[in-house]
């Protein structure tokens, strides 16, 4: 791994924490001695960038996120957390943005998990170009009360990043979903265009409905972004929109376990948190927490992702009346957790090799012995040919 040390500074300071307090294992990083993380740990840093959102950059919401953070008790954890420090501004935005990209390519490449702590949403177009240096395709789940399509003919910024991301060259988005979305934030147009193109778009209702169905959803995802004001203002009180809907703080840390759980997942953004000083106390403990269960889901991961040889897996096939193909359902005997494979024609390459077990739960293999073609196969399908 290259040295990233050159892109930090306002390092965490040591203190005094009580024994399993993560505060005493955390690694922190200094400017006379900045370590590079180890493989298969995490590494969380900060990237106060505002500027896109028309802000001012402050690091009053970091210092106080690593006071409440550090002081949280450790579980059972066996993966090293590194504090790496607090990305330095550039001159221009777009030097950020490049600095942020080399840090998540590097960290990826090293098999590190970063842990981005925004800093406006649209962050997430740095990360992304994280994974084009790695020439990765990449699937993307957004947690997010709005869809931030926009205009891509505009300059960057926190509602029109996604559309900077579908129409960059050379393109390696496969799949894009957002989770969460409210209707009435919602361009109904920008929703049609999203299922075109066979991407997903949950509402927050289909979340209550049907809880169970983010595990597989988080699963699917390399790369995680959470806007901050997905959650509801009675429990996020920094909420921008002061939105009286949302998900509730404990649902934001549930998408945040399952999200480390998954062996597919390898990075987390964070962002649009908002530092308003009569809540900061409050919102960045909510923030802590996030993080906190996001580290147990890592520490939680059984390694299952069916890649290579399946003998730990269960397989079932399913045939279709009026359907030429089987299909092939894969359950872990480590987890219990369902796998869906899609074929692929020969003729495209390995380019999408990693997106042919598609994560389902066991309603999808119940509803195909019924007779029902999941809509989950038939998306896949469309986008890898």
């Amino acid at each position: 791994m290259k040295d990233i040390g050159i892109y930090f500074s306002d390092f965490a300071s040591p203190d005094t924490f009580k024994n399993g307090q993560i505060g005493n294992s955390v690694i922190l990083n200094s400017e006379s001695g900045f370590e590079l993380p180890v493989k298969g740990s995490v590494a969380v840093f900060y990237v106060p960038e505002f500027r896109n959102a028309g802000r001012k950059a402050s690091t009053d919401y970091i210092d106080a996120f690593r006071k409440n953070f550090f002081t949280l008790y450790a579980g059972e954890w066996k993966t090293k957390i590194y504090d790496l420090g607090v990305v330095k501004p550039g001159k221009k935005v777009e030097d950020t943005f490049s600095a942020v990209t080399e840090i998540v390519h590097e960290l990826i490449k090293g098999k590190v998990t970063p842990v981005i702590i925004g800093g406006s949403q649209d962050l997430t177009y740095a990360l992304y170009k994280g994974y084009q240096k790695l020439e990765q395709t990449v699937n993307i789940l957004d947690v997010d009360a709005s869809l931030d399509m926009g205009n891509p003919e505009n300059n960057i910024a926190p509602d029109n990043w996604l559309s900077k991301i579908i129409v960059h060259k050379p393109g390696f988005l496969f799949n894009y979903s957002i989770l969460g979305y409210q209707s009435y934030l919602t361009n109904r147009e920008e929703i049609s265009l999203l299922e075109k193109m066979y991407f997903d778009a949950f509402r927050l209702g289909e979340f209550y409905s049907d809880e169970k169905m983010v595990e597989p959803l988080v699963r699917n995802a390399d790369l995680l972004t959470f806007d901050m004001n997905a959650i509801r203002s009675s429990d996020y009180r920094g909420n921008e929109q002061c939105m009286p809907h949302g998900f509730y703080g404990e649902d934001a840390c549930r998408i945040m376990r399952y999200a480390g759980w998954s062996d597919k997942l390898t990075s987390l953004g964070v962002f649009n948190f908002s530092e308003q000083t009569e809540s900061l106390q409050h919102d960045t403990n909510l923030l802590a927490q996030m993080i906190w269960y996001f580290i147990e889901g890592v520490n939680l991961r059984k390694k299952d992702y069916p890649i290579g040889s399946k003998t730990n897996y269960t397989k079932y096939t399913v045939s279709l009346d009026d359907f030429k193909d089987e299909i092939v359902f894969y359950k872990s005997d480590k987890s219990g957790r369902w796998w869906m494979e899609v074929p692929y024609p020969k003729i495209k390459g390995l380019k999408f090799q990693r997106h042919l077990l598609v994560p389902c739960n066991y309603e999808v293999y119940a509803n195909a012995l019924k007779n029902e073609m999941p809509n989950l196969w038939w998306k896949t399908f469309q986008k890898l040919s």
